[in-house]
């Protein structure tokens, strides 16, 4: 069985997406292979599937042969047509209610650095590449591990199985180590999916496979794990693609800890690390930086790495300044004792002179004057000079990002998507599953509110358990509302874990895509059934309260209608752009088009605040347009009374209001 397509990942199939590509191949009994340009590998292999290069645009080829051969072709197909599947699974599940552009923690491209100077001194010291931005002055902490030193011998003919066991006995420590890391509910979630995806790595059948052939060749276990692991990353290094360069780095890392655990060796400890200090290395792993002491390192300086490594990418997620790719003159920073990063310019100065330290002093009195205003906030109830409270609330996905939103202040979560407990497994979760999320979710806020999205899943975001038509436009076809109501079987097992988390918190719950007043109706009946059901299993359960997001045209011209059948309106920028203004949001030829402050868009927006105000229920704006400076003054005029938005916004927008509300 083999079907082509032409890949929609965003991206291609660098690090994660292809991690989860091949995890979805695993699941497979087929022998599953992917084609690109007349060459086949392993769709089972990341390794394999990230040397061969594919990209988003170029056509690929997928092949099975075995028992579920055509089940796999087409879920594979699934995954390389989904435009979404090459994001982190929080930015994956941003959907129609958060801006179309790369994500920071995902997107393979360098993150643009502005650039300012350093200070007067910046020709005295080193230039590498500006990774994350930030200035930082602070102690230096050199971080120079030795290297794996071990010589070489042959095996004996009766040493060779033993030896293979040692290896694999090997890789089960590390991953297991790594799966520890991945079971700690404060790591974030963009150094989550880079933990997977070098847990992925030493797991995988190429480097697996290879090292087991050098070893029945007689080489010990270390340094055909050395051997394998170098090689695989000089492939990576020969590729013409610079995300793919910076994977040699994993490769290396991960190689580094095998052979560790076969030494019986723990890498030297980040730990001692003090508060604010600048981390100096040669080289440091992904593996090693996601679990470190984060909250302390002032800074970054690596020889090593660029603006796509997977070092640069958690420290932008931490906003921790970072200079990377210095070369072997990282050694000259060895014996500084104090260091100067500017991870704008990509200056690093050891020692500095009184005037430096001056200048970098400043620039992180004002870094952090700006923080401490905006953290001022946190507490802060955002109220217009009428006395009217707007609630700031927030964007979420998963359970993971609770600590972020409650630190940022969110009154409450303005939306919470559902897909990715759907995404996340290859089975659709039951009931009992998701009314555990939903409840933790309201316990968490209570009293606030939660707004939680029903499922929004259509052609373009597949999961397991649900089979999608092939269609010309899935942004116009069978998803949202419309597929929750032709498939009741899985649409009330959602409203019933609803109904049961209500009892622990203030829920509300709203329906995606709608566009007709029956769909709102149909789904109160299957309420009422699932409430029915529920008690006469003697089931606890509370009543939500139903609303509807306004994001397509039809739902703003009804606005008036809806506004009688529902208890509130939130709407969602994305989709509401993309279809006034006809402009596919995942086209960039037409991206000029998909901007919220279009007049046409504006009207929309108007429409549905008016329709709502004069029906007398709360609407609200749960795009991340919701916390755009020059938007919101304009929102709230129009009479808003609620902005949901990813946490990172929250403060700034809480002080936004505050002001207005002064000034008014």
């Amino acid at each position: 069985m083999e079907r082509s397509t032409i890949v929609r990942v965003h991206e291609g199939l660098h690090a994660r997406p292809a991690t989860r590509f091949v995890k979805l191949a695993k699941s497979f009994e087929s022998d599953v292979d992917i084609v690109k340009d007349g060459k086949a590998v392993s769709a089972k292999s990341s390794v394999k599937l990230m040397l061969l290069g594919v990209k988003e645009g170029q056509e690929v080829t997928v092949r099975a042969n075995g028992a579920d051969a055509i089940e796999a072709v087409e879920a594979l197909i699934g995954y390389l047509e989904n435009p979404l599947a090459g994001l982190d699974e929080q930015d994956a599940l941003k959907g129609d209610s958060a801006p179309v552009q790369a994500p920071q923690l995902a997107s393979p491209e360098p993150q643009a650095v502005p650039t300012t100077e350093a200070g007067p001194t910046t020709e005295a010291g080193l230039v590498g590449i500006a990774a994350s931005e930030g200035v930082h002055l602070g102690p230096a902490f050199a971080h120079f591990p030795p290297e794996i030193g071990t010589e070489a011998r042959t095996l004996a003919a009766h040493e060779i199985e033993p030896e293979i066991e040692r290896f694999m006995a090997a890789i089960a420590a590390v991953r297991a180590r790594m799966d520890k890391v991945l079971a700690d509910e404060t790591l974030a979630g963009g150094d989550r999916g880079i933990v997977a995806a070098l847990r992925d790595i030493a797991g995988d059948e190429t480097l697996v496979g290879d090292t087991v052939a050098m070893i029945r060749d007689r080489a010990d276990a270390v340094a055909a794990t050395i051997a394998v692991s170098s090689r695989l990353a000089d492939e990576f290094g020969a590729v013409e693609d610079p995300y793919l360069n910076a994977r040699a780095d994993d490769m290396q890392a991960v190689g580094r800890q095998i052979c560790l655990a076969l030494l019986g060796q723990d890498d030297v400890s980040l730990e001692r690390i003090a508060q604010g200090a600048v981390l100096i290395a040669d080289d440091i792993g992904a593996w090693d930086l996601a679990r470190a002491p984060l909250k302390r390192i002032g800074a970054i300086v690596c020889g090593h790495g660029g603006a796509t490594s997977h070092i640069a990418i958690i420290a932008r997620s931490h906003g921790i300044p970072a200079v990377l790719g210095l070369g072997e003159r990282v050694a000259e920073l060895r014996s500084a004792k104090t260091v100067a990063v500017n991870g704008n310019s990509g200056a690093v100065i050891a020692d500095p002179d009184a005037a430096t330290r001056a200048h970098y002093e400043r620039r992180m009195g004002e870094a952090t004057t700006e923080r401490d205003a905006l953290s001022v906030f946190k507490d802060t109830v955002p109220t217009l000079a009428d006395g009217t409270i707007i609630e700031v609330a927030a964007n979420l996905g998963s359970l993971e990002e609770i600590e972020a939103a409650k630190e940022a202040g969110a009154m409450g979560v303005g939306l919470f998507r559902t897909e990715l407990l759907f995404m996340r497994h290859m089975h659709l979760p039951s009931e009992d599953m998701q009314a555990e999320t939903y409840g933790a979710l309201a316990k968490a806020f209570a009293p606030y509110p939660v707004i939680v999205r029903t499922l929004d899943i259509g052609g373009d975001k597949p999961i397991a358990g649900i089979e999608f038509p092939e269609e010309e436009n899935p942004f116009l076809g069978w998803r949202g509302i419309r597929m929750c109501l032709d498939r009741p079987d899985i649409f009330k097992r959602q409203l019933r874990a609803l109904l049961r988390a209500a009892v622990h918190g203030n829920v509300k719950v709203m329906l995606p895509m709608v566009s007709d007043i029956e769909e709102v109706r149909r789904t109160r009946l299957l309420i009422d059934e699932c409430a029915a059901e529920l008690k006469a299993q003697g089931a606890a359960f509370a009543p939500f309260t139903l609303g509807v997001m306004i994001e397509t045209p039809a739902a703003v011209l009804i606005a008036p209608a809806l506004a009688r059948e529902v208890a509130f309106f939130s709407i969602g920028t994305n989709d509401l752009t993309q279809y006034v203004m006809a402009a596919d949001r995942l086209n960039p030829t037409v991206a000029k088009l998909n901007d919220v402050a279009n007049p046409a868009v504006m009207a929309a927006i108007e429409m549905t605040v008016r329709a709502g105000v004069e029906a007398g229920i709360m609407v609200g704006m749960c795009g991340e347009a919701a916390g755009r400076p020059d938007l919101i003054p304009a929102f709230l005029r129009m009479g808003l009374s609620e902005l949901s938005m990813s946490p990172a916004s929250i403060p700034r927008a809480k002080k936004i209001v505050s002001e207005l509300g002064k000034a008014s």
